[in-house]
Parts: structure tokens; C-alpha cells; sequence
């Protein structure tokens, strides 16, 4: 299968890429810089020049393809427009895919979050068939505005598009992250000088090593059915309070509990605040059942030893 990849150089599409060429596939990733199109280059990728912001070109890369993969996001939109800019612009992307394709029976498969569908409160880990809480303007500054990225690219099974979402963790880890929530977390304590976890830290996130991501995203696209939901979530529901012993264990910083009124800025999470406090247990069993997926790589807590996050002095 010919594949059109975008996000390549991002954390999960190295892996992305080397699973779908690793299994047989061909691989054009779409490349904004001459640096990353030597990157996709290197993983054995043809390139495609463009950006996300030229919809005419993603077009012409879908319908040339058998298939897309899309795990690129407009973060350049992030510093003026936030999460609704980064939405808004997303959803003009999966609307143009869906012209490209429709009718085509071409799989889409598209990045969703475990943290924006509003499942708190749900009194069950979630599953692959629980729909996103509605999205949109109406959640304008949340997580929530980006469900209707989610159901539009499900809504385009509609029109013969084999499309579906696969739903990433709050973590994503391995040993190339630079970004994720890990660094960031792990950046906050050095700086504090200790390690906070909201409350009483019995609030569940979810973890998955990109590699084991990666083979989610491949088998969605060789297997999954019109309209389904996938979960990428190897460790389902992790105690945030275990993850924070972990960071302090290895840090040797002492592990507290931060209140909730001491939560947001000029508090020690800040801007994060909104995210470390969410408690979205999920389930896998579907994804395992129905994809054949299983994982194989170190989880979470384990993976804090990979020498990447906590680098010897």
C-alpha cells in the first residue's frame, strides 16, 4: 500500500513511518523544510513538499495515495490562537481529505486524544465505542473544541471513506521525546525542587511508548473497519501520584500533594494545571481484539530508566 504520511518528523511519525516500511508499505511523508525532507528521507520515505496550510496540496498527496495517516498539527497557530486555532485548522484539513477520498474506500487514519472527549466522571474505564462529548465553539480554551475534528473524520465514512481515529494517551513516551508530557513535568520539578501531584494524586492517565503507537496507526489502516475508534493505550490507568513518585524516585526530589487552589499559575503547575488533574482510565480490549495489537515495548514507569529522561550528569 502506498501511504501519505504527514507529521513525520514529529514524535510519533519516525516510528510511524519505520512500522508501515518495516511491514511492506511505501511511504510519501509530506516535508515543509528541506531538513525534513532529508529526516523522511533518511527513514526510507519518498517526500512530498507542502504544508498544512496548502489544502489543494494535501489533496493531490491523499488521492495519489492508498491510504493517509495524518498526525500533523498547525502548532505554529498555538502562540495566537491557541487549541481553537489549531482545531479550527485541522478540521479544514480532514474536510479536504474527505474530498480527496470520498467514495474512494481509502482509509484515513487520524490522531484523536484520550483527554479531550469529556469522559471524567464516566464511573468506567472508556472504551473504543464511547463517542466524544460534543465538541466545537462552544468549548472554545478546552480540549473539548477539538471533538469535532474527531467526529468529522468518523463522519466521513458516510462518504466512502474508510476512516478512523486512533485515540493517543496523555504520554507518549520513548527515547526521542523531547516535548511530550514527560519532559515537561520532569522540567517543572527540577525547577521547583520538588515533585507535585494534584490532590491526592489518585487521578488515572494513560501511557504508551510510540513504537507501540505506531503499530496502532498501521493496523487501522490495513484493518479497521469504516468509522471506528481506536485506543493507543498501553498502560491504561497509572495513579498520577505513581508517576510523580517515579520522576521524584529518580530525581531524588520529594514527592507532595499540591491543592487544588494552588494548582493553576502563579502555582507550581500552571498552565498544565487543566491537564494533570484529568482521570481518564480507558480500555484496549477492543483495539487488542479486533487489530491483533499487542504491545512489546517497556512500559512507562519502566521506560523512565531509558537514560533519555534522566540523562547521567
Amino acid at each position: 500500500m502506498h501511504v501519505f504520511v504527514t507529521g513525520g518528523t514529529g514524535h510519533s511519525g519516525p516510528y510511524i513511518i519505520s512500522d508501515l516500511i518495516a511491514a511492506g508499505h511505501e511511504v510519501t511523508a509530506l516535508a515543509r523544510s528541506d531538513a525534513a525532507a532529508a529526516a523522511v528521507s533518511a527513514l526510507g520515505a519518498k517526500v512530498r513538499h507542502g504544508s498544512l496550510e496548502d489544502l489543494e496540496g494535501l489533496k493531490e498527496g491523499a488521492a495519489a495515495s492508498d491510504g493517509v495517516i495524518h498526525v500533523a498539527h498547525r502548532q505554529d497557530l498555538i502562540p495566537t490562537g491557541g487549541i481553537n486555532a489549531v482545531a479550527a485548522a485541522e478540521l479544514q484539513i480532514m474536510l479536504a481529505y474527505g474530498d480527496a477520498l470520498a467514495g474512494s474506500g481509502k482509509p484515513l487514519v487520524a490522531s484523536g486524544s484520550v483527554g479531550s472527549p469529556g469522559w471524567e466522571g464516566l464511573g468506567r474505564p472508556a472504551t473504543e465505542e464511547d463517542p466524544p462529548l460534543p465538541g466545537g465553539d462552544a468549548y472554545k480554551g478546552t480540549l473539548r473544541v477539538r471533538n469535532i475534528v474527531e467526529t468529522t473524520v468518523l463522519g466521513l465514512a458516510g462518504k466512502g471513506v474508510r476512516s478512523s481515529i486512533v485515540r493517543i494517551p496523555e504520554i507518549m513516551h520513548s527515547a526521542t521525546d523531547k516535548a511530550g508530557f514527560l519532559p515537561l513535568l520532569i522540567g517543572l520539578a527540577k525547577e521547583k525542587g520538588i515533585v507535585g501531584y494534584p490532590g491526592d494524586g489518585a487521578n488515572r492517565w494513560g501511557a504508551v511508548h510510540a513504537r507501540d503507537l505506531a503499530a496502532v496507526f498501521r493496523l487501522a489502516l490495513e484493518k479497521s473497519p469504516a468509522g471506528r475508534n481506536w485506543h493507543a493505550v498501553a498502560d491504561e490507568a497509572i495513579p498520577y501520584r505513581q508517576i510523580a513518585e517515579a520522576i521524584g524516585s529518580r530525581l531524588n526530589l520529594p514527592v507532595v500533594p499540591i491543592p487544588a487552589d494552588v494548582l493553576m499559575l502563579p502555582g507550581y503547575f500552571g498552565f498544565l494545571a487543566n491537564l494533570v488533574t484529568l482521570d481518564t482510565p480507558v480500555s484496549n480490549a477492543i483495539t487488542r481484539k479486533i487489530l491483533g495489537w499487542e504491545p512489546t515495548q517497556p512500559g512507562l514507569i519502566k521506560d523512565l530508566d531509558n537514560g533519555h529522561y534522566f540523562p547521567a550528569a
